[in-house]
């Protein structure tokens, strides 16, 4: 990377204050920043960092004032990414081609800019679209549609019949169209019951390492367009997500709940089945959620209760120790008392 700041500021759309000419060599968070780095500021509490950084420049809000090189912008977080995307684009070497280390079925369709890696298997009746990008050691199984510009990463599985949007990221290790989880109880076994829908993901999502999606037991398990999903998260089979959701690392979701538009579930979050979690809600760190959540409403704790209240029940037991040891206090003043009553 070597760019003139006056260069990275019109790349971000950015007010630039300070010396044009400073030539940004590299990227550093805040507070590991040396000179010669760029860096950002997004929050304004911490804008004392902006006199102990050693970054020769800091992206921040256009609400900061400071002596240093600033580059000015509404989301310095957004406009950091882009400066980011310039050092990835440069370090980062895709796979290129069709590897003859691959197995590409006869009756499969790719586009003829698509790139996959050894080792990989694409099934018969796959479709792969244009410029997309299939990475060593992967399964893609009878049926499986992938659309334009989606990049999966290594070892991962994407089972028959799935369909994937436009622009759509799979991290190492996820599965997508494993059976849902169905068997019922007959002659006192457990009976598998056939699970026959797809998955379905839409444009421009991001799915992280070991993500496990299942399929649905007749309709479709549907990741709706610009969802986020964090490493190590469960969604079982007939599951509907909305548009722009976050689901945060090791979040499980039951059968045939239904995640509204921009709704979060932060990490560990734990959903039963058949429930409905509200557009723009927030469901906290570890909730458990048993029945629905109304829309732009945040709740945590277990059972999950809107948030002011969990955390004042959640004050209230860490007082339980002080509360034990003043009821055994009044319980011996009365047992003193009941003793000096029979005297």
């Amino acid at each position: 990377m070597n760019y003139k700041l006056s260069q990275i500021s019109e790349i971000v759309g950015g007010e630039l204050s300070g010396n044009p000419d400073i030539i940004i060599t590299g990227i550093s968070g805040i507070k590991q920043a040396k000179e010669g780095d760029i860096t950002f500021l997004a929050n304004p509490k911490y804008s004392s960092l902006l006199n102990s950084t050693g970054a020769s420049a800091v992206i921040t809000s256009r609400d900061i004032s400071s002596s240093r090189p600033v580059i000015k912008t509404d989301n310095p977080s957004v406009a950091f990414a882009k400066v980011v995307d310039l050092v990835v684009g440069q370090s980062c070497s895709h796979p290129q081609g069709i590897s003859a280390k691959s197995i590409v079925d006869k009756g499969a369709k790719i586009a003829d800019s698509v790139s996959i890696g050894p080792f990989t298997f694409i099934a018969e009746g796959a479709e792969v679209g244009e410029g997309s990008i299939i990475y060593g050691g992967c399964f893609i199984g009878h049926k499986v549609k992938v659309g334009k510009n989606c990049l999966v990463y290594p070892n991962t599985t994407i089972r028959e019949k799935t369909e994937i949007g436009n622009k759509v990221i799979i991290h190492s290790g996820t599965v997508i169209g494993s059976d849902g989880f169905g068997f019922e109880l007959s002659d006192g076994s457990r009976k598998k019951i056939p699970q026959i829908g797809i998955v379905k993901i839409e444009d421009n999502v991001e799915i992280g390492a070991n993500v496990t999606i299942d399929r649905a037991r007749f309709d479709k398990t549907t990741i709706g367009k610009g969802t986020k999903i964090d490493n190590l998260v469960q969604i079982a089979h007939n599951v509907t997500i909305g548009k722009n959701c976050i689901i945060i690392a090791q979040v499980g979701i039951s059968g045939s709940t239904v995640v509204e538009e921009g709704a979060i579930l932060a990490g560990q979050a734990g959903i039963v089945g058949h429930i409905k979690i509200g557009r723009q809600a927030v469901v906290g760190a570890q909730a458990g959620v048993t029945k629905s959540v109304p829309a732009e409403t945040k709740v945590s704790g277990y059972p999950a209760k809107p948030h002011r209240q969990a955390a004042k029940i959640n004050a209230c037991i860490q007082k339980l120790p002080e509360l034990n040891k003043k009821v055994k206090q009044l319980e011996d003043k009365i047992k003193s008392l009941e003793e000096s009553q029979k005297k």
